[in-house]
């Protein structure tokens, strides 16, 4: 595919999508981001990875919660730690490969061999294999993993391998993102990414549209596809397609996470920025001044800033902006997460034995399942586990000691997790005002995800750079030896598999 005709230089190519540059303001102005998570962490890692000088000009981070790391948390159940938020990395997302690569932190490997039901309410529909247990050899391995595949193949057929092509044609077109400066321009709208790259269609329509257009069966769309979507955005396949696409991404293989939480991605980022962080201080307003924004926070201090980035969604959170802003309303998908130590009850999902409950319980689009998800995160003895489970609403006690048979420690968290996703998606602008304010989440309207959240800070910094004429750096920052593109398609060409 050719994004863009090929006799538009690179040069031209930024005069075409990016408004032009501003005169530069004093410079005891700062530039301020308001949100420590991934977004703004990422936004301040990129301005100051990119430029050589900031003009004099202040850094500064400002988060109204304690900590930073915004929808990236960790919880502590029985004195060990778990992730409440973000949990699971894609291997073909580079810009946390090369984040977590550059700050030094260790990571590990997500299981890709969870026993997994399907749960409609009243029995399992489906189940994979029981795990192997520990040590087991190589060949019992491979063995048990063909197996697996023979099961899915048998209930879905093709369908799997339809939907695995429909995953990595959205793939291959992401990966756009990462093209070297000299073939990748900047962009000025959520749009003009999305066009550039080929993914703006998927926002158009539903992820069950596409996927019946590609050729899946109904039944692998209400069951597979369904629990996919329910458990990594807690919606329906009536989500739009590209949301959808990146959510069925979340269910291959090579997994990973950050070991002790992804939230250090964001601190480590902020540290090597070298910007100073406000904890605890939330903006309550931003006011343009004319060649500077004043911004009113929480504390009662006042900030002059030169450039200002939203880096936080603008759902839910009450700033007020002078002039008004205009950005098309989006309602955020809450999502309860609740971690329990104690043991299921086999009785309520139609068994005899808790040890013949999977480890991983998926369930279909009905309104009589009170929660998306149940999982097993650690297991102490055949008595004693922590769950976690996903839901859109709150479950109470009494469903709580439904659904189990013993409760010992009981941790509820209410995200606002990400978009609640209709086709078609309309884009809050990049530029909030045609001047120097910015918005990094407007493209979480296409896709949720820490790596969607890094992809737009990255496009965001260099629209600062080139609209504040920052000197920029003569090379782009190194990258860890990561595999391409095309070596992993080889690579899973040679495998012919299709993964859960």
């Amino acid at each position: 595919m050719v994004p863009l005709p090929l006799f538009l230089s690179p040069l031209l190519l930024v005069l075409v999508l990016v408004p032009a540059a501003l005169p530069l303001p004093r410079a005891s102005a700062d530039i301020c981001i308001v949100g420590a998570g991934i977004s703004g962490a990422s936004t301040a890692f990129f301005l100051t990875n990119y430029s050589t000088s900031l003009h004099g000009a202040q850094l500064r981070v400002f988060e109204r919660r304690h900590r930073v790391g915004g929808r990236l948390a960790t919880v502590a159940v029985a004195g060990d730690r778990f992730e409440a938020g973000g949990s699971i990395i894609h291997p073909r997302n580079l810009h946390a490969r090369r984040f977590a690569d550059l700050l030094g932190l260790t990571v590990k490997a997500s299981g890709d061999d969870d026993w997994l039901g399907i749960w409609d309410g009243k029995s399992f529909v489906f189940q994979t294999l029981r795990p192997l247990p520990p040590g087991s050899s190589w060949w019992r391995r491979k063995l048990h993993g063909l197996l697996n595949s023979l099961l899915l193949l048998r209930r879905y057929g093709l369908s799997l391998l339809k939907m695995d092509k429909f995953t990595q044609e959205m793939l291959q077109k992401f990966m756009l993102f990462y093209n070297g400066f000299e073939s990748r321009p900047i962009f000025a709208t959520v749009e003009e990414m999305l066009k550039w790259t080929g993914l703006y269609g998927l926002t158009r329509r539903t992820l069950e549209e596409e996927l019946l257009d590609a050729g899946l069966n109904s039944r692998t769309i209400a069951e597979l596809v369904t629990v996919i979507t329910r458990i990594n955005y807690g919606q329906s396949t009536r989500i739009s397609g590209l949301a959808g696409a990146v959510s069925l991404a979340g269910s291959e293989s090579g997994l990973w996470a950050v070991k002790g939480g992804n939230w250090q991605l964001a601190a480590g980022l902020l540290k090597t920025s070298n910007a100073t962080l406000h904890l605890q201080e939330g903006i309550d307003s931003i006011t343009d001044a004319g060649d500077y924004y004043v911004l009113k926070s929480n504390t009662g201090s006042e900030y002059n800033c030169t450039v200002t980035v939203v880096a936080t969604p603008l759902d839910e959170v009450n700033i007020t902006f002078s002039p008004p802003i205009s950005i098309p309303p989006r309602k955020m998908q809450h999502i309860h997460a609740t971690f329990v130590r104690g043991l299921l009850n086999p009785g309520y999902f139609g068994l005899n034995s808790a040890s013949d409950i999977p480890e991983l319980i998926g369930t279909l689009e009905l309104p009589d399942i009170p929660f998306s998800c149940i999982s097993v995160l650690k297991r102490y003895s055949k008595d004693d586990m922590t769950y976690k489970m996903f839901s859109r609403a709150k479950l109470d006690d009494d469903l709580l000691d439904q659904i189990f048979s013993a409760r010992k420690e009981t941790i509820r968290i209410n995200w606002a997790a990400y978009p609640h996703y209709e086709a078609p998606e309309e884009f809050a602008p990049i530029l909030l005002d045609g001047k120097q304010l910015y918005y990094v989440n407007t493209f979480e309207s296409a896709a949720s995800a820490m790596e969607t959240g890094a992809v737009s800070a990255e496009n965001v910094a260099r629209l600062i750079i080139s609209r504040l004429s920052l000197p920029k750096r003569g090379v782009e920052p190194p990258a860890p030896h990561i595999k391409s593109f095309t070596e992993e398609e080889e690579e899973g060409s040679r495998r012919q598999h299709v993964d859960l």
